[in-house]
């Protein structure tokens, strides 16, 4: 009989640096300090729309404490942004209310605001371009002269024949959806801090999601070669695909280190987070669906206005993920997607955690269940009847190499007991009512091929005394990478998790990395350092073997020791072996290894093609009570059952889907930044309602192990998928209290009584 071996992989460990984080040893961008450090503050437009005529900083020169003030005049004031629309600093045309006008650098925060507020600007205003609508309109004023129309960016995707669809349709559903304007709400703030050398080498503090790509970028801006720019990543309090863009605060403080040269420091306010801050995407969605008589679903067809706000960034390409949902979530045999990005003087979207599926899935699983209507169907049938297996292949060629969507599906609504409430609250009356309701969600598991080259690099390293250091490509952006990274390491190696050590902070030791997005780095990262174990591993094993002359297949290695494969019994300790080859062998104790290229490709001209390893799936069901009088929302229970593959540290995976939903509630019931005229109305925690403790549901969550083939033990991203399916769940749950079906976000208490309230009437 085989001896069995216990796993790490699946157990429950808190993260890493927790302790860190509790007891204040982690130092945020809020703590960094350097010797004769300067103070940087922004001056930004007071209007959405202006032509700039004139500058006048000479006030602010001459205040105590000012050691610099610039302009777009004083530097080189290239473009940069993904539309390469940008620039640092604005010295002509202001575009929206977050636009930078001038930037001080001072002794103190206080002395730098001062002069700041001495800057005299004067403005020539242009006539804002608020909505979408006006932006398209004949003769409407280019925002950018080399976008004439205001379109910034348009997407087509299509496959089999709509019209086809159409006809050999029994059911149609149709309707607009309109999502407005969230933030992210970061607990740390924006910052950036700059620092030259006596070489002119740059060293700056970044919260970056995509180290590497960021100091590519960051030289071309600001005139640097990317070998001279090292970038290091404090603790970062928060990202969620905030940071993965680069913005104009960075080079400016780049800029402000340059012409004083001295160390200069830039951190946000709070007010200014929620002003000059990336948002999700607002976005109107036209959407039509159908099926046939028997529910099997037959076309789905979506146009979408997206605003871009002044300049592009990353949201404005948030509907190349959007078109994977419309077109491959359940078996549509005949999509079109159609997507414009519209520029307004409003303020710029970015990254959002979930890249457009938030949206995208309101909209799909709301109209999914207005089918079932149609058809007479319990929703969860006709889910269940449409939904993927593992190896198929979707109309626009996504490979289906593991799926739990069934498995998610069946486990979500048997913890709800979901024909029993059903059953329970179909008939209702009265001023309190209950309802149940349920959305399921696709994304990418591995990554997604938007680079030319996808991959991560690790380097392992042993000591004499059997210690183990995983430098990674990989960053820590709070989500428990670095805990996972050591789970999978500790595994392959055979060594107790207290050995292994994780550094991923610093450009000039980690290898390249791609960056934190698509859901890859467990995934991507994990793979690496797992293939980096496994060479150390084996080379370990070859050493002992050859110390007390066995074969190789008879020793294994578990817990830091050499134990017999057969029956567990002790040979000798892995330090023993280690100072085996570092004394006699002279043999390296660094082991380097690197993951690229997963079976993924770059999608083609027509957005066709396998964009990730693997994909994530999952289905949330929530409850919730209404109070028809206040329109209060409240949400008693929810469901999740999520497809992570194999799960590598379940605490972690908690708390990714505890998180996720508390994102997505409050995108369901609360959270709106007001943009009115331009300008930001709300930009303080007391009137930007985030969801805390004390709102949050009962949550059952229900791990799906598909057992990805390409994944590291099996496993696949789950960072964003939680916070994408619990608005459509939680809507459709209110549809099934109240008979009235949302189509707009936030549902606050507010609307939500004026909707009821026509009911009544």
């Amino acid at each position: 009989m085989s001896r069995v071996r216990s796993s790490l992989i699946g157990s429950s460990v808190p993260k890493l640096d927790a302790a860190k984080r509790v007891i204040g040893d982690a130092r945020y961008m809020d703590d960094l300090t350097l010797p004769r450090m300067l103070h940087g503050k922004i001056l930004r437009a007071d209007r959405p729309s202006a032509r700039i005529l004139g500058i006048d900083t000479s006030r602010a020169e001459v205040m105590e404490g000012v050691r610099a003030v610039i302009t777009a005049a004083d530097i080189p004031n290239h473009s940069f942004g993904h539309g390469r629309d940008n620039t640092p600093l604005k010295g002509e045309v202001v575009r929206c209310i977050r636009d930078e006008i001038a930037a001080v650098a001072a002794d103190t925060p206080e002395q730098a605001e001062a002069a700041c507020r001495r800057i005299e600007v004067k403005y020539g205003d242009l006539p804002p371009i608020l909505t979408t609508d006006a932006a398209r309109a004949s003769g409407a004023r280019a925002i950018h002269g080399d976008h004439p129309e205001n379109v910034a960016l348009t997407y087509h995707y299509d496959h089999g024949e709509v019209e086809q669809g159409r006809r050999a349709s029994a059911h149609v559903v149709e309707s607009t959806f309109h999502l407005r304007y969230v933030t992210h709400c970061c607990l740390g703030v924006s910052g950036v801090v700059a620092s030259f050398d006596g070489e002119g080498k740059l060293t700056i503090w970044s919260q970056t999601q995509v180290p590497f790509l960021y100091r590519r970028d960051l030289a071309a801006i600001v005139g640097l070669d990317p070998r001279d720019i090292r970038v290091i990543q404090p603790f970062i309090g928060g990202a969620f695909g905030s940071k993965l863009d680069i913005y104009p605060f960075e080079p400016i403080c780049v800029h402000l280190a340059q012409v004083t040269r001295r160390p200069v420091k830039i951190l946000f306010s709070r007010e200014e987070e929620f002003v000059a801050s990336p948002t999700r995407q607002p976005a109107e969605i036209r959407c039509s669906m159908g099926c046939d008589a028997d529910g099997n679903l037959t076309f789905r067809e979506a146009d979408l206005v997206l605003d871009n706000g002044g300049y592009t960034s990353w949201g404005a390409t948030t509907p190349f993920v959007m078109m994977q949902t419309f077109s491959s979530l359940y078996r549509v045999p005949h999509v079109r997607f159609d997507a414009e990005v519209v520029y307004t003087n409003n303020p710029y979207a970015g990254s959002f955690r979930g890249y457009g599926n938030l949206q995208a899935s309101f909209t799909v699983e709301s109209l999914i269940d207005e089918l079932a209507d149609r058809v007479g169907m319990d929703p969860l049938e006709l889910r269940l009847q449409n939904a993927q297996e593992q190896g198929e292949v979707t109309g626009q060629g996504m490979v289906i190499s593991s799926c739990g969507f069934r498995e998610c599906l069946e486990g979500s609504t048997t913890a709800a007991r979901w024909k029993e409430k059903r059953e329970e609250y179909r008939q209702q009356t009265g001023r309190v009512r209950r309802g149940i309701g349920m959305a399921s969600m696709l994304h990418v598991g591995g990554g997604a091929k938007i680079y030319r080259s996808d991959g991560c690099g690790s380097i392992l390293k042993l000591d004499d005394f059997g210690a183990v250091t995983l430098i990674t490509g990989a960053s820590e952006i709070g989500q428990g990478s670095e805990t996972a990274l050591a789970m999978i390491t500790a595994e392959e190696l055979g060594v107790k998790l207290e050995v292994v050590r994780v550094v991923n902070d610093d450009s000039e030791i980690r290898p390249w990395d791609v960056g934190v997005h698509a859901s890859r780095t467990t995934f991507i990262a994990g793979n690496s350092a797992r293939l980096a174990a496994r060479a150390a591993r084996e080379k370990l094993l070859k050493a002992a073997a050859r110390l007390v002359e066995r074969p190789e297949q008879e020793l294994t290695i578990e817990d830091g020791e050499v134990l017999e494969q057969a029956t567990g019994k002790h040979v000798m300790s892995v330090p023993k072996v280690i100072r085996s080859l570092h004394f006699q062998d002279k043999s390296e104790l660094v082991v380097t290894n690197a993951y690229y290229e997963p079976p993924s490709v770059a999608q083609d001209e027509k957005f066709k093609g396998n964009v990730s390893a693997t994909y994530a799936w999952a289905t949330q069901v929530a409850e919730v009570e209404v109070d028809m009088d206040t329109g209060i929302i409240r949400v008693l229970k929810i469901s999740a059952a999520h497809d992570v593959g194999r799960v590598i540290n379940r605490l972690g995976c908690e708390g990714q889907v505890e998180g996720g939903i508390a994102m997505g509630m409050g995108y369901t019931l609360s959270e709106e930044l007001l943009v009115q005229e331009g300008r930001v109305r709300n930009p303080c925690f007391r009137d930007y309602k985030i969801m805390t403790a004390p709102d949050m549901p009962e949550i059952e969550l229900i791990l799906v192990e598909s057992l990805d083939e390409e994944g590291p033990f099996g496993a696949k991203g789950l960072g964003e998928a939680p916070a994408i399916c619990t608005a459509p769940a939680i809507v459709n749950a209110v549809k099934s209290a109240t008979g009235r079906r949302f189509t707009g976000l936030p549902i606050t208490p507010e609307r939500g009584a004026r909707e009821f309230m026509k009911d009544a009437q």
